[in-house]
């Protein structure tokens, strides 16, 4: 009899799962096998929320697999050890995992794959990073034309998509740890682990039928539209799904396709696009963090790699805990510690602020983000904060700085959003929402929310702190040339 190892790493799922399809193929017996990497586990960065998420959707998947008549083997150490050391116990012929490409994953597998029969397999984006590039081999730093490649190969349809397996081969007796309780989810994590979830959560938000009947903000038919409204349900939030793999990337690129082609009216046509293209700008950042790793360490672009970055430790403090005195990135900071996640316009404003109206270095924001994101993913999160940092792929984007009170005005004209996350404005009429500073003193005595006393007063000009942000990044560009 043969016997393979599927190693689950970033794919916490039964359907659509390559590797799981190629062990199932290949072998008689699979075991499912997950490893805990104390390297992982405990890193800096690795984010409690993140990890509690991470594990909860591992027991979704071992209730999965045990309904299956299988199971699933857990692990705790160095990868290639435990690998290693099942393959002694099981006499596994090969081993199946889905292919990463972050730095560490790469160098992980380039290691085992030299003393195990380690199979990698696609699945993590639609189109591997090596597939979309340029005439000449190389890979492509701008996302318009990345975009263009990438749609004009062959695209996934739902026959390309695998069902899950109905049954799984028994496991044998072998050693197994209990799927750790800690960390705890937290109530106020708004995103409930698993597969289920994942498809429930797509199935809502991508299905035409659903979407049709849906005449709110939600769904794919006003995602253009309401995509940027910090107030509104108007995003997919499916993105720790894909950050584990609950969900795979080719049937989210699937459901959007298939949207587009059923909507009957330009709106949703439009819908579809612009969330297919979001999907496009997650396979661009992994293909960037593939051939440019250096990315995690440094600016992509090398002529803005010495700007003279203020990183005022009060400044950042304030900032992480949302008491900048701008009612918009305040809610925003406020929503992501206590959930775990922030809505993507709100990701881009709080980003603006702190590297250009603080000029802070935009690896502190970077690593307080996966600290505490639930989908924090070291290819998107790092291609948003050098996306807007001004110092990754764009051609020429340094000089777009983010008015943070403006933006808190297009996209909560209400302030909603603000009022939920800033309690202490909750009372303040709609036109000082956004810059409560500018109340007279009776209002703020009515609204029972006095600047610099019950709330925080500005603290930066963001007039000059755009102009003093200019000049460091024209002053590195000089000094770079």
């Amino acid at each position: 009899m043969t016997t393979a190892i599927w190693w689950v790493r970033r794919d916490q799922r039964l359907t659509d799962n390559q590797a799981l399809a190629a062990a199932l193929e290949q072998a008689d017996q699979v075991i499912p096998v997950f490893v805990l990497d104390p390297v992982l586990m405990s890193a800096p960065d690795a984010g409690s929320k993140r990890v509690a998420f991470m594990l909860g959707g591992l027991r979704q998947l071992e209730a999965d697999l045990q309904a299956r008549g299988s199971g699933l083997i857990v692990r705790r150490g160095d990868p290639a050890a435990e690998l290693a050391a099942l393959v002694e116990e099981t006499g596994a012929q090969a081993i199946f995992a889905e292919e990463d490409y972050w730095p560490y994953a790469r160098q992980r597998d380039g290691r085992i794959a030299r003393s195990l029969p380690l199979h990698l397999v696609g699945g993590l984006t639609v189109h591997p990073p090596g597939m979309v590039l340029k005439a000449d081999g190389t890979p492509y730093t701008v996302f318009t034309p990345f975009s263009r490649v990438w749609k004009a190969l062959p695209p996934p349809d739902a026959t390309s998509l695998l069902a899950a397996p109905r049954s799984m081969p028994a496991l044998p007796e072998l050693r197994s740890l209990p799927i750790p309780t800690e960390p705890a989810l937290p109530a106020s994590v708004p995103f409930p682990p698993g597969e289920a979830e994942a498809q429930r959560r797509l199935l809502d938000f991508a299905d035409p039928d659903t979407a049709a009947a849906n005449q709110q903000a939600g769904g794919i038919n006003h995602y253009s539209e309401a995509r940027d409204r910090v107030d509104l349900d108007g995003t997919s939030r499916l993105s720790p799904y894909l950050r584990f793999g609950m969900l795979s990337a080719r049937q989210a690129v699937v459901s959007a396709l298939g949207a587009r082609e059923a909507a009957s009216h330009g709106e949703g046509r439009t819908g579809a696009e612009t969330w297919l293209n979001e999907l496009i700008w997650r396979e661009f950042y992994v293909t960037i963090l593939t051939h440019f790793p250096h990315v995690l360490e440094h600016s992509f672009r090398a002529s803005l790699r010495k700007i003279a970055w203020e990183n005022d430790e009060s400044a950042f403090a304030a900032w992480r805990q949302g008491h900048t005195g701008y009612p918009v990135v305040d809610a925003a900071m406020r929503q992501l510690v206590e959930t775990g996640w922030m809505h993507n316009r709100a990701r881009m404003v709080v980003a603006s602020f702190l590297v250009k109206d603080l000029l802070i270095d935009w690896r502190w924001g970077e690593r307080f983000f996966m600290q505490y994101l639930v989908d924090g993913d070291p290819a998107a999160n790092n291609g948003g904060w050098q996306w807007t940092a001004g110092t990754g792929t764009d051609a020429a984007p340094y000089f777009r700085i983010f008015n943070p009170t403006l933006q808190g005005k297009r996209h909560d004209p209400e302030g909603a959003y603000v009022r939920r996350w800033v309690p202490e404005l909750s009372r303040v009429p709609d036109r000082y929402i956004h810059e409560p500073v500018t109340m007279p003193l009776d209002v703020q005595r009515e609204s029972g929310c006095i600047v610099g006393q019950d709330y925080s007063a500005p603290i930066v000009d963001h007039a000059w702190a755009r102009e003093r942000t200019l000049n460091a990044y024209a002053q590195a560009r000089t000094d770079q040339s």
